[in-house]
């Protein structure tokens, strides 16, 4: 029996900062200039988003603020990442009214796949009513504008919104493999088509591909050849196709077992300053995964510099003890930063990677003093639990006091940003 076809949403709130900002002040923001951004850092701040009607000056989002043409005055309003993620919380109770968790999958804050299949009869329906319905709901009650995609598998939805919708006067596109091939084979550049970015575009170039009918045409053997296993996605794509449900999504579990931490410096940084954060970053990895109950046997670090004036330097070193203890750790990861680092070039990325394994697991060697280890253990724990009630800045270690330091200051950050 032929499994019955599916219907999927994909609903992408309108420059979403951008958007809550101005649902914040009672603007509306397909009329206000507001751009998200901190200016007390200056004209090379970064605009996290822009309001549709800044859209339409020609100001485009990510740009900094000295590039927007000195003639549009506009509103700076400064990151509220909890703000955000209050919005989309309650987005997500919107659809909660209509849909079970299970068929809905959060590919970002303001970005969210719906299976809608069995939810139209119920409902009773037609997909782009039940779009139409969720927009609204959002609209209203958030004043939060959004639109829509609608597809027979998610590749489709996820076109659909990104291509299609932009065209439609009711922000709702809809897309089944047969309309794909019609409407969309055709469209260039080629990489407004999810997961095609600049590097595979320029390959497919070279070949004198420029669209998705190229692709489908293209010899199967030429694109193996060229992207290896990922041509297999490539080709689906092409025509249309996409085998993945929220179902699979769900019920997928990571191979990866690893604990990770990165960030961009807020200026250049000279090595001794930047050894600081990374120390910072190898105390914060092993609070982690204290947290988690698991013990790191590989750390491995990265490190990146102002305008890529070299290339990336660092490595991995395994470790003769499996632990989360940060007196053993913290040697590794100097040792590794010394011996990797240029001490002449500015800094400007730092990360640091832990290849974790169960607590069960947890070993030293012979000269290890077990008992500074517990001892070490127990205080990091209480550090935790004070931590967890009272905030992260609620103790510190003299590293992080050390001028350079970044702690302080990303504690108190979301997602990189200001966490008001």
């Amino acid at each position: 029996m032929a499994e019955k076809q599916r219907t999927y949403f994909c609903i992408d709130m309108k420059s979403f900062f951008a958007s809550v900002e101005c649902a914040e002040r009672g603007l509306n923001p397909f009329e206000t200039n507001l751009v998200v951004a901190d200016d007390s850092r200056g004209k090379g701040a970064l605009c996290l988003a822009v309001t549709p009607k800044m859209k339409s000056l020609g100001v485009k989002n990510r740009c900094r603020l000295f590039e927007i043409p000195g003639n549009i005055k506009y509103i700076a309003a400064k990151p509220r990442m909890k703000k955000y993620i209050e919005y989309a919380a309650d987005i997500y109770e919107i659809y909660l009214r209509y849909i079970d968790k299970s068929d809905i999958h959060v590919y970002s804050i303001d970005e969210s796949f719906i299976d809608a299949t069995d939810y139209l009869k119920l409902y009773g329906y037609e997909p782009k009513q039940f779009a139409k319905k969720l927009l609204n709901d959002i609209a209203s009650e958030k004043m939060i504008p959004a639109s829509a995609g609608i597809g027979t598998n998610l590749y489709l939805a996820k076109v659909a919104l990104d291509i299609t919708a932009k065209k439609s006067k009711d922000h709702i596109g809809y897309l089944t493999e047969e309309l794909y091939r019609e409407q969309l084979w055709d469209h260039r550049p080629i990489t407004d088509f999810w997961q095609i970015k600049g590097g595979i575009a320029k390959r497919l170039s070279r070949f004198g591909i420029y669209d998705m009918r190229g692709v489908a045409n293209a010899p199967e053997e030429l694109l193996y050849k060229t992207f290896g296993i990922n041509a297999e996605l490539l080709i689906d794509h092409a025509w249309g196709r996409e085998s993945c449900t929220i179902k699979d999504i769900k019920s997928y579990k990571s191979k990866s077992k690893s604990v990770s931490f990165s960030q961009v410096l807020f200026e250049d940084y000279p090595y001794e300053k930047a050894k600081i954060v990374m120390l910072e970053m190898a105390l914060n990895g092993c609070q982690e995964m204290l947290r988690r109950k698991v013990v790191a046997n590989r750390v491995s670090i990265f490190v990146g510099y102002s305008k890529d004036a070299l290339p990336y330097s660092g490595g991995s070193t395994k470790m003769t003890e499996t632990t989360s203890v940060y007196s053993i750790i913290s040697r590794y990861v100097l040792d590794l930063f010394e011996k990797t680092t240029d001490k002449h070039t500015p800094i400007r990325r730092l990360g640091v990677s832990f290849d974790v394994v169960a607590e069960g697991c947890e070993g030293y060697d012979l000269f290890t003093d077990f008992d500074a280890v517990q001892k070490e253990k127990r205080a990091e724990e209480a550090v935790l639990n004070i931590k967890d009630k009272y905030g992260k800045n609620a103790l510190l270690r003299g590293i992080d006091l050390e001028e350079g330091a970044t702690a302080i200051i990303r504690n108190k950050l979301i997602g990189g940003h200001n966490g008001e």
